[in-house]
């Protein structure tokens, strides 16, 4: 990653931290009465983040999937249960790794004590149940079950691009180049956040 994207910290928001991306809003017109299973809110939000995700990665590309789970220093023993939920083939599973960086939010972090799990798995878009898994990101904020509370990052090493639904209200993109994503910002056009248009419209004149 570092190749591409050097000195890109993964955290949110990962929109403001690279110069080139996107950033999508999902869902539109939140109101309290949508949170439940199957509500047209909760609908809207799935199938603009698997349309998305499928426009940005095609069945046989590279990639790796980073989950992030953060240690509050509260004595539990913390691993990720989202890989074997999600990926088909558990073999694919022995090349996860694992390794423990500094808490990703250092600023909540006045004793020095928290620390952050990452866990990295390099597999192709085919090998994993990337529908169900989007949903369960989408879901956790709103409380629908099953959820996944961690931190999720999609890592495209065939087109240079990441991918990080942070929650049921956006997800944001990131490229190396423009032209990767020229097409996905063209006929998503309408998703674009507004609060962030200008900034966006700028990268691709």
């Amino acid at each position: 990653m570092n190749d591409n994207f050097p000195n890109l910290e993964l955290r949110p928001a990962l929109f403001y931290s690279w110069s080139i991306g996107i950033r999508f809003e999902l869902g539109v017109d939140y109101d309290r009465d949508n949170d439940y299973e199957n509500s047209p809110y909760i609908q809207e939000v799935y199938k603009r983040a698997i349309t998305l995700f499928k426009s940005l990665h095609a069945h046989n590309d590279d990639m790796y999937i980073v989950v992030d789970v953060n240690d509050h220093a509260d004595g539990y023993k913390h691993k990720s249960k989202t890989f074997p939920r999600y990926i088909k083939e558990k073999s694919v599973l022995y090349g996860l790794n694992q390794k423990t960086i500094p808490y990703i939010f250092p600023d909540d972090d006045d004793e020095g004590t928290y620390k952050t799990h990452r866990f990295t798995l390099k597999c192709k878009t085919s090998d994993f149940k990337y529908i169900p898994m989007l949903k369960a990101i989408c879901n956790n904020d709103i409380g629908i079950k099953p959820s996944i509370f961690n931190r999720v990052y999609f890592i495209n090493i065939n087109r240079k691009t990441i991918f990080h639904v942070y929650d049921d209200r956006g997800c944001d993109l990131l490229a190396t180049t423009p032209e990767t994503i020229r097409g996905v910002y063209d006929k998503y056009n309408d998703w674009i956040l507004n609060y962030d248009r200008n900034e966006i419209d700028e990268i691709f004149k």
